[in-house]
């Protein structure tokens, strides 16, 4: 019986059929423990821009740039940003949490102009919404898609990127909390519908 690392061939490739079910419940709490940084994601729809709270993004490769997202494909963002072909990317720093709050909670419900609040630039390749207060922005066209099951794939190459800020830490989440990356005994609780897990 041939070994790949420390599980057997016959395991690693045995028929799904053979396995005891996972639980998805417990597979959330696992990957909550995998500390991540704190995204807002932003496009442009007939005119109106979007924004939504994820920590699934990614870097894929440096030649060419390119990063990934994954979105549930039953996200009111999924389908406006696939038909957009064009998005950005603002990494958010650890004072943004009343902003990964909003755009996680508010970001449709949110009568007229929901960056109104928040100081912003519109990227000059993209035309979507970057905020001020991030610690890296970067606009983004889409690439290719692929399914991953109710998630889809976003695969992006980035044409313009900034570091705004140097001045502070970033935002972390782990276990459903905001952690303060000053004293990472400390957290914040997301209050309900915070930062949106789209992974």
């Amino acid at each position: 019986m041939s070994r790949v690392g420390s599980l057997s061939q016959e395991i690693r490739s045995g028929p799904p059929a053979a396995r005891a079910p996972l639980d998805a419940g417990d597979f959330r709490r696992a990957v909550g423990r995998f500390a991540t940084g704190v995204t807002v994601l932003t496009t442009v729809a007939e005119g109106r821009h979007l924004g939504m709270t994820a920590n699934s993004f990614v870097s894929v490769s440096l030649d060419p740039l390119l990063v990934l997202i994954s979105i549930r494909r039953d996200a009111r963002f999924h389908d406006p940003l696939l038909a957009a072909g064009v998005w950005g990317v603002s990494v958010l720093a650890a004072d943004m949490t009343e902003a990964s709050r909003f755009f996680a909670q508010h970001a449709y419900d949110h009568p007229g102009d929901m960056f109104a609040q928040w100081a912003h630039t519109i990227g000059a390749q993209t035309g979507v919404v970057l905020l001020d207060g991030a610690l890296s922005v970067f606009e983004c066209r889409t690439v290719s898609t692929h399914p991953g099951g109710d998630h889809t794939l976003v695969i992006g190459e980035v044409v313009s990127l900034a570091q705004p800020r140097n001045d502070a830490g970033p935002l972390v989440f782990f276990e459903g909390k905001y952690l303060d990356t000053a004293s990472s005994r400390d957290a914040v609780p997301a209050q309900d519908g915070g930062t949106k897990r789209v992974s």
